[in-house]
């Protein structure tokens, strides 16, 4: 561990934030690479067009938490129909009928449609769950943002036709970094940007 690292102060630590935010990447599924600005963008583009249908947020852990906040967000501030699928009951019973990894896609086959958006939140961009739910909202035809972070290379960030990434393996400031991007998004439709750059 570098010393810089070994630094947790406020002051040190919003630096380290600061930097990462700056080298944030975004990419769409060809690989083709965003300016930051040009990706935020094209992320409010899909969400813009995705209003009248469906935009579901899901995250494991620290992410779900995450997936949860920037849903309601997206309903309340974006005015999207935005929500999550980590009601308990509904979780657990995919989670015990077709494993963990499976729970969330199953979730999906039956309720994402062509038009819908599925933003899928997860560190390390390696969660069987995440991906295995990003498939199946392609299959159906919807439209997929990732969040990810540690590896370059992590699964997830090719899935999306949308990939934000942050050059982090820090699960705070990879979350942390998550939520504040999310919240920039929805901030500017609530100033109605959407409308001023769609």
């Amino acid at each position: 561990m570098t010393s810089d690292m070994m630094d947790m102060s406020l002051t040190s630590c919003a630096t380290r934030f600061g930097a990462l935010l700056e080298r944030c990447e975004v990419t769409g599924r060809d690989g083709h690479a965003f300016e930051l600005e040009a990706g935020v963008a094209a992320t409010m583009q899909i969400l813009a067009k995705a209003r009248g249908s469906s935009i579901y947020v899901i995250g494991n852990g620290g992410s779900a938490s995450v997936a949860s906040h920037a849903a309601i967000d997206l309903f309340n501030v974006a005015k999207l129909r935005a929500l999550t699928l980590h009601e308990p009951s509904l979780l657990t019973c995919m989670t015990n009928d077709y494993g963990y990894e499976n729970a969330f896609a199953r979730i999906l086959a039956q309720v994402t449609k062509p038009g819908d958006v599925l933003i899928a939140i997860s560190s390390s961009g390696c969660s069987q769950n995440i991906r295995h739910a990003a498939t199946q909202a392609i299959d159906n035809g919807g439209m997929v943002i990732t969040f990810s972070g540690f590896a370059p290379d992590n699964p997830l960030r090719s899935m999306g036709d949308i990939n934000i990434w942050l050059d982090s393996s820090s699960y705070g400031l990879v979350e942390i970094g998550h939520q504040f991007i999310l919240h920039n998004i929805t901030d500017r439709f609530g100033l109605g940007y959407e409308r001023l750059n769609t």
